[in-house]
């Protein structure tokens, strides 16, 4: 053979290692395009699967329609395995390629929000106050669109991808498990154990086209709590007689809020939230009760823990002062998402070849969680972000709104980024025959 790095003298190692980097470029490339063509042939398909599913939005760990479309799509597409009823109606699939090679994994969230939707559109919510406000509908579909693609590709593919349809990632209703630790719990990430695992979010701040990254810290832990604060029931006209647990409760409210403004680091994230006040049933009396359920947000596990104590003398001082007594349950929700910065630095060039060089762009730290983190504890994880935002559209309603919505747009770009991901992976991890 006449190649241009033939020689009399052996290769040294810069030489081969040049010679390898040559070849895993031009099947990068190879990739790219036929990704590229197959995505752009399924474009009103994924279009039609994302209005179904946000037409027939389903809640946490009741996910059965959607779950059997996901199941049936798979099977339909050949896949080597379909495991259903993985954590209540996850799906765990994996498509082996025909060449050898490790496994890796793809994540896609399919629950909806208790939320009514506001937007007057084809394919608005048909089940009344559930929506599809956080774009899980959009992550299912990019999943699905990743999963045909490499299945028209599998003779290609060193190795196998896993894909992990989870249940629950809004958190499971109260009293069950959900979400991504039970589908740790149950196996999904076993036989065979990924060596990497993909997800992407929908970003309304991003304007469709664009893919978002961030090594290390990307995203906060999120725990929740809930306090309920008691006493006796005074009537309104002798207040001195019992507790006003309702002045109680708005004391600790606000001196909540002094642990980040005056006991913790002003360079450390922290937001703590209460979101709901529940108390009372006549203007006459103060109740025997006042409930509060609230989350709190960080970025490391001390903080985490101070934050958590100082919340505990916080109400004990308040409601000491005003003779009450509280109860306070706090629970972990989510982990730090750290995106592994290896995995990142080896994942960027596909991701820009795949959607161009000035649509990648890196993103700030969100305080927003998320349960991908919990998958990153057991294998080296990457969570990027979809721009799914259109300014001229009028698509800018934040997440876990009534008006949310995507520009369609990005659920090509979505295809084309994870499906270069994962093969350029599986072909930086190949082993010879």
């Amino acid at each position: 053979m006449n190649l241009p790095w033939s020689s009399r003298r052996p290769l040294n190692l810069a030489a081969l290692l040049l010679v390898a980097a040559e070849i895993l470029t031009c099947c990068a490339e190879s990739h790219t395009a036929q990704v590229a063509t197959a995505t752009e042939a399924l474009r009103d398909q994924l279009s039609e699967t994302r209005r179904d599913f946000h037409a027939h939005p389903e809640l946490s760990n009741r996910e059965e329609r959607t779950a059997r479309i996901v199941a049936e799509r798979l099977r339909a597409l050949r896949f080597d395995e379909v495991k259903t009823g993985v954590a209540r109606h996850g799906i765990v699939a994996v498509l082996k390629g025909g060449r050898p090679g490790p496994v890796v994994a793809v994540r896609a969230d399919m629950d909806a929000l208790p939320i009514t939707e506001a937007n007057d559109v084809p394919y608005k919510s048909q089940t009344p106050g559930v929506m599809h406000a956080c774009g899980h509908d959009a992550h299912t579909t990019v999943a699905l669109g990743v999963a045909e693609v490499l299945s028209k590709m599998r003779d290609q593919i060193h190795g196998s991808v896993k894909f992990l349809f989870q249940p629950a990632e809004e958190g499971p209703p109260a009293g069950e498990e959900g979400g991504a630790p039970l589908m740790i719990k149950e196996g999904a990430l076993d036989h065979p154990r990924p060596l990497a695992i993909f997800g992407l979010h929908t970003t309304p701040e991003l304007e469709a086209g664009l893919i978002a990254w961030r090594a290390g810290a990307a995203q906060a832990s999120l725990d929740t709590f809930t306090i309920a604060i008691r006493g006796p029931v005074p009537y309104s006209a002798t207040p001195q007689r019992g507790v006003d647990t309702i002045v109680v409760a708005a004391e600790c409210v606000t001196a909540l809020q002094t642990i980040k403004s005056r006991r913790i680091d002003a360079f450390e994230p922290v937001i703590i939230t209460v979101g709901t006040i529940h108390g009372g049933a006549r203007p006459f009396n103060t109740p025997e009760e006042v409930k509060l359920e609230g989350c709190v947000r960080t970025f490391n596990e001390d903080t985490r823990s101070q934050v958590q104590q100082l919340m505990r003398d916080t109400l004990a001082g308040v409601t000491s002062a005003y003779g009450a007594k509280y109860e306070f349950d706090y629970k972990p929700f989510t982990m730090v998402l750290v995106n592994d910065p290896k995995l990142v630095e080896a994942s960027l060039p596909a991701l820009r070849r795949a959607v161009g060089e000035t649509n990648v762009v890196e993103a700030p730290r969100r305080m927003g969680g998320e349960d991908f983190s919990f998958y990153g504890q057991v294998v080296p994880g990457f969570f990027f972000r979809l721009g799914t935002g259109n300014k001229a559209k009028g698509i800018v309603a934040e997440s876990h709104t009534p008006k949310f919505d995507i520009d369609e747009k990005c659920l090509e770009v979505g295809v084309k980024a994870m499906a270069n991901v994962v093969l350029d992976f599986l072909d930086q991890h190949a082993r010879p025959k």
